[in-house]
């Protein structure tokens, strides 16, 4: 990775500066020369006849919802900034869900601003960096500059592809500062934003709007399911390479799992959408094993959930548990078949009218139905049920909202989620699961070290559901004919 201008050696061991190196005061060891050659002689890269996003309609639309919710108050959105993973290198950046969402942008340092046009109504500005400044040597001097990390879009491009007018994000600070009247702030994203906004802002207010971008979000339009069905497509596709690859898997490890499905990520989409879960044998048990450095042994079972994050950030989250070696022990067949029979209870009892926590309570109550037959628990399956004593081997809910993040909604009021009631165009995931932990001497020793998640992506329709992902195969048998297929 090239270092960014700095020297080499330790500054007393520099040369000494000329006077003209001296004089420019740029940069350490830039002569005047060089200086004024870096500001001369670029073509000029500004781009015409740009046509708008895919999603320019729809972000219009959630920005005037946003406006009539929250009229005659100054409304601030901003995109984020980027994070340090280690010294001078950092995160790959990724926009704040709620200003993509409302702007369909995703650079670093942007911000949405609604301005109050009166008591309703409100026009929006979107501040961004503007191209890199080739006169004062910014363009190449500084670490984001656009000879290092890339152009940007100049600000009259934005305007073409958003839809909506752009400004310097630069000026914006100050003109908060300066600014009256009640302002509502997404909180967590930009320090200066709320640096400028401090005595401007209460907690309350800003949760409020929070609150209201997320619920906003449940019901998805047209472009979004769109994307939540690509994000599903490519998903496959991707578990369909780590099938293929399981042999190079077992000479490896998870890790070999994690980077075959990361490939079809990021040709096919943004990125993954959350850490890949690559949990063979007992770490399938783990609920949320992102280490994936463990063995890949044949007779294990191999835990995959992972989803495809679109370049619009809409992701998908799918699991399937699938026998190694192409084949499912008795035991793990068992296992498999009632998580299987409990989702099958879960997604007929999604539809539009239905509670939020319908699909769970069916899916819990094949599980416990399960356990009592098994003999793990002592019945009658509504006891167990009321205590709640399925849980030692179920743990998690049994699914949860989908779209521009992996647990999406995730701020919305209880009673508009999971007391709430499901509408045509929300999307939400489908997964029980059984976990039996190695170490667990209440179950017969057959059972320990044994994990099972089956977990799909349904769309609520007008006269019931789709799933998303049936693209994958889910029963037992289905599974290791696919399996057969793709090993050749």
């Amino acid at each position: 990775m090239a270092d960014e201008l700095t020297p080499e050696t330790p500054e007393e061991e520099q040369p000494k500066k000329t006077h003209k190196q001296r004089k420019n005061g740029l940069y350490p060891g830039v002569s005047d020369e060089l200086a004024e050659s870096m500001r001369s002689g670029w073509a000029d890269t500004e781009l015409h006849g740009l046509e708008p996003i895919a999603q320019a309609a729809h972000t219009a639309a959630r920005r005037a919802a946003l406006s009539a919710r929250f009229p005659g108050e100054r409304l601030v959105i901003p995109a984020g900034r980027l994070k340090t993973r280690s010294n001078d290198t950092e995160y790959p950046f990724r926009a704040s869900t709620e200003y993509a969402y409302l702007t369909g942008d995703q650079t670093e340092n942007g911000v949405l601003v609604l301005e109050p046009t009166g008591e309703t109504g409100h026009t929006a500005t979107v501040y961004l960096l503007p191209r890199s400044n080739r006169e004062n040597g910014e363009f190449w001097l500084s670490g984001q500059g656009e000879l290092w990390v890339g152009r940007r879009h100049s600000l009259t491009e934005a305007e073409q592809l958003l839809g909506i007018p752009a400004k310097d994000v630069r000026e914006l600070p100050e003109a908060l500062t300066e600014a009256e009247g009640p302002v509502r702030n997404v909180r967590g994203h930009d320090p200066v934003i709320e640096s400028a906004l401090t005595d401007k802002v209460t907690k309350e207010r800003d949760e409020e709007l929070r609150v209201y971008l997320s619920e906003a979000r449940a019901v998805k339009d047209d472009f979004e399911i769109g994307e939540l069905q690509k994000a599903v497509d490519s998903t496959v596709r991707g578990f369909e390479d780590v099938v293929k690859v399981l042999d190079k898997a077992e000479a490896t490890s998870e890790r070999y799992i994690e980077g075959t499905f990361f490939l079809r990520a990021r040709v096919e989409g943004n990125d993954i959408g959350y850490g890949s879960i690559c949990a063979a044998g007992p770490h399938a048990c783990t609920l949320h094993w992102v280490r994936n450095d463990g063995d890949v042994r044949s007779g294990d079972l191999l835990l995959l959930d992972a989803g495809v994050e679109t370049h619009s950030l809409y992701t998908a989250d799918v699991t399937r548990t699938l026998p190694i070696n192409g084949t499912y022990t008795d035991i793990q067949r068992k296992i498999y078949d009632a998580v299987y029979e409990s989702q099958e209870a879960g997604i007929a009892a999604v539809k539009p009218g239905a509670k939020f926590r319908d699909f769970h309570d069916a899916s819990q109550h094949v599980l416990a139905e399960k356990l009592v037959e098994w003999g793990l628990l002592e019945g009658p399956v509504e006891r167990v049920l009321e205590l709640g004593l399925q849980r030692r081997w179920t743990l998690h809910g049994t699914g949860h909202m989908l779209g521009m993040d992996v647990h999406d909604c995730a701020a919305a009021r209880t009673e508009a989620y999971v007391d709430g009631t499901l509408e045509p165009g929300m999307c939400l995931t489908v997964e029980p699961g059984l976990y039996f932990q190695a170490d667990d001497l209440t179950v017969p020793e057959e059972y320990r070290g044994i994990g099972v998640r089956i977990e799909d992506d349904i769309l609520v329709t007008e006269d019931g559901n789709r799933n998303l992902s049936a693209g994958l195969p889910r029963t037992s048998v289905e599974v290791e004919a696919w399996m057969a297929r793709l090993k050749g």
